[in-house]
């Protein structure tokens, strides 16, 4: 793949790992458009019955690549770059929800932002005793919006408004009690414990478990892809304010945002 993305297959599982360790695996364009291949190639894979997502690292991922929209700000297209990303985000979310086989996502550390969007796109979710969950987008003048309808398919409205409204980190410990994290497992057992839970899944028919998945995000969640669409036009505008201008670079300056 890239040095942002690393794969392997060890039947019946397939494993993507985001790699860069170095900015916290933070989501740039470059990276979606490998998490983009990645599943189309397990697509493929008959041997593989389901996927884990998982991360290199102490953070799994920690969002939007900031440094990266700081940069774009000043530029003349700065809008089409926004519009390029979102929409790149959105297609990897729907690939992800429309997969046709299951998706473990397998949460060491850190899980910010939009990184918080590509776990819930998955079917189930586990995490390591240090994993935190935040989406701090507020704080940055920015928009949770892809991450606003898929909280609140899997969790409801109620809830998905404590987490997106919430000023603080979120435990692993307190995700299990609401429901988001089905178990929390030791860091160096995670990958052997998600492959586990594959090897059970892959124990059901391929069409039914496709079926299975179908059901609970075509139907049941029918309106979850409008919602998505809408997010992400809202989330590409709100990058293009004044607000998410200086909510970026006051996080990259390690200050406080000075927000109109």
């Amino acid at each position: 793949m890239s040095d942002g993305v690393r794969i392997r297959k060890d039947v019946p599982s397939g494993t993507i790992i985001l790699d860069r360790p170095q900015v916290r695996n933070a989501l740039n364009l470059r990276s979606l458009a490998d998490l983009q291949q990645a599943f189309e190639d397990f697509h493929g894979e008959k041997k593989v019955r389901a996927v884990i997502l998982t991360n290199q690292g102490n953070s799994f991922c920690s969002g939007t690549d900031l440094k990266e929209l700081n940069e774009m700000h000043a530029q003349a297209d700065a809008l089409a770059f926004y519009q390029e990303y979102v929409e790149a985000l959105q297609s990897l979310l729907e690939t992800m929800l429309r997969f046709p086989k299951p998706i473990l996502v397998a949460i060491n550390g850190w899980c910010v932002g939009t990184g918080m969007a590509l776990a819930l796109a998955c079917d189930h979710m586990i995490a390591s005793p240090e994993s935190q969950f935040w989406l701090p987008e507020p704080r940055r003048g920015l928009s949770p919006s892809l991450s606003a309808p898929l909280l609140a398919f899997r969790q409801g409205t109620g809830l998905a408004n404590r987490l997106l409204l919430s000023p603080d980190p979120i435990s692993a410990e307190l995700t299990v009690t609401w429901g988001i994290v089905a178990e929390i497992v030791s860091a160096d057992l995670l990958w052997a414990r998600s492959h586990q839970i594959v090897q059970s899944w892959s124990q059901g028919a391929p069409h039914s478990l496709m079926l299975t998945k179908q059901m609970l995000n075509d139907t049941i969640g029918e309106s979850l892809f409008t919602q998505l669409a809408i997010g992400a036009s809202q989330m590409a505008t709100a990058r293009t304010t004044d607000n998410a201008r200086e909510g970026t670079l006051a996080f990259l300056e390690k200050r406080a945002a000075h927000f109109l």
